[in-house]
């Protein structure tokens, strides 16, 4: 069973700066896909970044494409998200998932990830 923990959340100014780390534990095995999703309130879960562990290939959603960069620490298969020139629409509780065991060929899309953290806040005052 994988377990993934985030942190780094909080509250910035808009055009601040957060990192957020998601650490996996319980499983030596390596993941496949890694993302970030986030949900702020009243809308869907919608994919911000993810990359390919093996191969470092990365997507991110056209609304943070040049401000967020995600990234993987090899050694301990930590995740991060550096958020950059953040604005009040990038408020939400951000999640970090995973796929585990199983191919990936979609990382964009929620429904491919089988293991979820718990989600870390953002929020973002103008």
């Amino acid at each position: 069973q994988l377990h993934l923990a985030e942190s780094g959340g909080g509250s910035v100014q808009a055009g601040g700066s957060l990192r957020l780390s998601c650490t996996p534990s319980g499983n030596t095995y390596r993941s496949n896909c890694m993302g970030w999703f986030r949900q702020a309130s009243g809308k869907e879960r919608e994919g911000v970044a993810a990359m390919y562990v093996s191969g470092g290939r990365t997507w991110y959603a056209d609304s943070v494409k040049g401000r967020f960069t995600v990234s993987l620490h090899s050694a301990s298969d930590t995740l991060y998200l550096e958020m950059n020139s953040l604005k009040p629409e990038d408020t939400a509780m951000y999640y970090c998932a995973a796929v585990h065991g199983r191919g990936c060929t979609t990382p964009e899309a929620a429904n491919e990830y089988n293991y979820w953290g718990q989600g870390t806040q953002v929020t973002v005052s103008s």
